[in-house]
């Protein structure tokens, strides 16, 4: 059922950003529709795995990739549009990369491995978006501290990021091949 929920929220990221990509407010009504169901799906499948007793690492994958397509996407449409700077979406985009190669391959782990930092920023991504929203809707007074908001999540990113990099850095310099690696050097710690 969970991932159900998932998969909802997952068919609902072109009809989100298509939507984004117009400017007037009849689209924005709209696409509160959807990112309102989107932000349901996204609270409630997580619990409802737990509870059941179906989390996995591939469900959690499969949740976490679809909030990153519908959050890209959705930034991605509004930068199209002029209402985002670009280095928002292409942040957001490498840094989900970056968690998953993180993850997956330089620490070999079965899962995701999260940051609080990272988690964090998962979840605002969506203010962003719910902010332009509401400025379209005619809350134009949102617009400068939206504009602030998105720009204190490209800094947020980037320190996530760093902050991924700066832990992988001990590991890569023991790793055999490496300089490091081939004299046996001191420890990390």
């Amino acid at each position: 059922m969970a991932n159900a929920l998932t998969a909802a929220r997952a068919l609902l990221i072109l009809p989100f950003a298509a939507l984004m990509a117009q400017g007037d407010a009849r689209h924005a009504a709209l696409a509160a529709l959807v990112l309102a169901a989107a932000i349901a799906t996204d609270l409630l499948d997580g619990p409802l795995a737990r509870r059941r007793g179906t989390v996995s690492a591939a469900g959690t994958a499969f949740d976490h990739t679809t909030d990153v397509l519908f959050v890209t996407g959705g930034l991605a449409a509004g930068a199209a549009r002029g209402a985002f700077p670009w280095i928002l979406p292409v942040l957001v985009a490498a840094a989900f990369l970056q968690y998953v190669a993180d993850s997956y391959w330089l620490h070999r782990a079965r899962r995701l491995r999260t940051s609080r930092l990272g988690r964090l920023n998962g979840i605002l991504y969506f203010a962003p978006l719910a902010g332009d929203v509401l400025v379209r809707l005619g809350l134009a007074g949102l617009a400068t501290p939206l504009r602030l908001l998105v720009w204190l999540l490209v800094l947020s990113t980037l320190v996530s990021m760093g902050e991924r990099l700066w832990a992988v850095r001990p590991r890569a310099e023991r790793a055999p091949g490496t300089p490091a690696g081939e004299r046996g050097g001191p420890s990390p710690r």
